[in-house]
């Protein structure tokens, strides 16, 4: 994966992100830990002739993440069955973080303590310090 900002490095295309609750498979094990990489113009043109996308637009949102989304834990085959199976909470989690890197081009948050005042970045990816 390569990096904005580190020496020598392109253009960052993959992003780490922690699901809040997790995807269930149907061994019922929990995968949270996943990739999403940046989106291409064909991710997002190609599911607007997909017929579930043009009778509910709406679905478009699990077509765009099943193209993106490239695992979520030991999940790598991530398919628009996979992202339909997640939790809302989960499925508002990456379309946030989809908006983001895409939109943005970055997972960070201006967040304001709530006792002080004070306001601080946060990686909303859920990417621990120090990583790339």
């Amino acid at each position: 994966m390569s990096t904005a900002g580190t020496p020598g490095a392109g253009l960052r295309t993959e992003y780490p992100f922690t699901l809040p609750r997790g995807y269930v498979d149907p061994e019922g094990r929990v995968h949270r830990d996943g990739l999403i990489r940046l989106a291409t113009a064909r991710d997002e043109i190609a599911p607007q002739t997909d017929p579930k996308v043009q009778q509910n637009p709406a679905y478009l949102t699990v077509q765009l993440l099943a193209r993106t989304v490239t695992r979520i834990g030991g999940i790598t085959q991530v398919g628009p069955e996979t992202i339909e199976n997640l939790f809302a909470s989960d499925l508002a989690f990456l379309q946030d973080l989809y908006r983001r890197i895409n939109q943005q081009g970055h997972t960070e948050a201006q967040i304001a303590c709530p006792a002080c005042s004070h306001e601080f970045l946060v990686d909303v990816a859920g990417e621990a310090a120090g990583e790339s």
